[in-house]
């Protein structure tokens, strides 16, 4: 099958991005992007990184939301490919700074302590992380005020929760992730939702149906797609996998996300 440059980007699990352009470039900030640090209440200051697009016009703005790995080279290099396709990107690391003495995801020993600190983040925190970057990119003159978030996997459960706390969002949409376990939170949401599922991930796959009853009730837009023969992480084992399910599923989801961000 020939693919396009934006999927063999993919496909390669975004290291031809590293590779074109320099290992020490992308080890800490994509280019056109930049850490921004914000002081949270408790006084730890959480990291976030900003990617800007080539072109000089306020545009509109997404926030990504890591998945239980953390903000990782992963979300790094895909913050750059959204970047990439004319929107100004934030990605808070929600773990920076939760752990004395360990600044950023990748201060972390291996992927089993980035999960263990994941897990043990206040629900309320976390809300709160996510308040502070969305007024910063609000108040960012490059951007439109046009705001929409995407998150993978846990950050797609923590997109869901936000959508029922920011009424102001434009867009949410949910990679793999599932809706918050109050459903009558839902009635609270004002933003469309688009989800992205995998077939063959039955444990989130088994909440859309009530899900899709309540944000039905409640008049809320909730529309997904669910593809087949792909798992969970669809998006990033179908980058790092040989091709197959997931990475097809990698494929259709990636051109209809950015129709829809668009």
């Amino acid at each position: 099958m020939k693919l396009n440059l934006q999927l063999f980007v993919l496909v390669l699990g975004f290291s031809g991005i590293m590779q074109a352009q320099g290992p020490q470039q992308l080890a800490e900030t994509p280019k056109h992007g930049e850490w921004v640090d914000f002081k949270r209440d408790n006084g730890s200051v959480l990291k976030a990184l900003v990617v800007h697009p080539e072109s000089g016009e306020p545009s509109k703005a997404v926030i990504i939301v890591h998945e239980n790995l953390g903000l990782n080279q992963w979300i790094k290099d895909f913050s750059e490919m959204v970047a990439n396709q004319g929107f100004v990107v934030i990605a808070p690391d929600l773990i920076s700074n939760s752990v004395e003495g360990l600044e950023r995801t990748t201060d972390f020993e291996n992927g089993d302590k980035v999960r263990e600190a994941i897990y043990a983040l206040d629900q309320e925190q976390v809300t709160k992380d996510l308040d502070l970057v969305f007024q910063y990119i609000m108040n960012d003159p490059t951007t439109n005020g046009k705001i929409s978030v995407v998150g993978f996997g846990w950050g797609g459960t923590q997109s869901f929760n936000y959508a029922a706390q920011n009424p102001n969002l434009e867009s949410v949409m949910v990679y793999y992730g599932t809706a918050p376990k109050d459903v009558t939170s839902l009635r609270n949401i004002k933003s469309p939702i688009y989800g992205f599922y995998g077939a063959a991930d039955d444990r989130v796959n088994g909440t859309i149906p009530d899900t899709e009853k309540a944000m039905k009730e409640y008049g809320n837009h909730y529309s997904f797609d669910i593809y087949e023969g792909a798992g969970h992480a669809f998006m990033s084992r179908g980058a790092e996998e040989a091709y197959g399910p997931n990475t097809m599923a990698c494929e259709k989801s990636w051109k209809k996300l950015i129709t829809l961000l668009k």
